[in-house]
C-alpha cells in the first residue's frame, strides 16, 4: 500500500532518472510518482501548487501530511530500503549543509541536467525507459 506520494517534475532528466531508480527499487509499492505537469494535475490534486513544487520537491503521507525537499528524498529512499545511502541527510551539522545544496539543485536543476545529461528538459521524460 502506497505510504508516500512523491510529486515531482516529469520534464527534468535528474528528478526522473531518480525517480524511475526509485520505482525499480520499490518492490513493497510504498511509493507512488505524480508528475506535476501532468494533464489534469490540478484537477487530481488541487491542494498542490505546480509552481510551488517545481521549486521545491513535495511529498504526501498517506494519511494527507504533507513534506517537502530533503524530507521527501530521504523518507522514499528509507521507504525503499536504501536509508543507509541517505542517513548522512539527518546528521545535525550535515543536515543544513544539505538543505543549502538542496536550495541549490533545485533552483539550478535544469542548466544541472544540461550539463549532465546533455539535455536540460524532455518531453517528459520517460523514467519507464529501461523496463521496455
Amino acid at each position: 500500500m502506497t505510504q508516500l506520494t512523491i510529486f515531482f517534475d516529469g520534464g527534468c532528466p535528474l528528478c526522473a532518472a531518480e525517480i524511475g531508480h526509485l520505482e525499480r527499487l520499490d518492490s513493497d509499492k510504498n511509493l507512488a510518482f505524480e508528475d506535476i505537469y501532468a494533464p489534469l494535475f490540478n484537477e487530481r490534486f488541487p491542494h498542490i501548487n505546480p509552481q510551488q513544487a517545481d521549486k521545491i520537491l513535495h511529498g504526501q503521507w498517506q494519511d494527507g501530511g504533507i513534506i517537502y525537499g530533503l524530507d521527501v528524498t530521504y523518507h522514499s529512499w528509507a521507504l525503499v530500503g536504501k536509508r543507509h545511502w541517505v542517513a548522512i541527510l539527518r546528521w545535525p551539522i550535515f543536515k543544513q549543509i544539505a538543505q543549502l545544496g538542496y536550495r541549490f539543485f533545485a533552483r539550478y536543476r535544469h542548466r544541472i541536467s544540461a550539463l549532465v545529461t546533455g539535455k536540460p528538459r524532455c518531453e517528459p521524460c520517460d523514467i519507464r525507459d529501461d523496463k521496455k
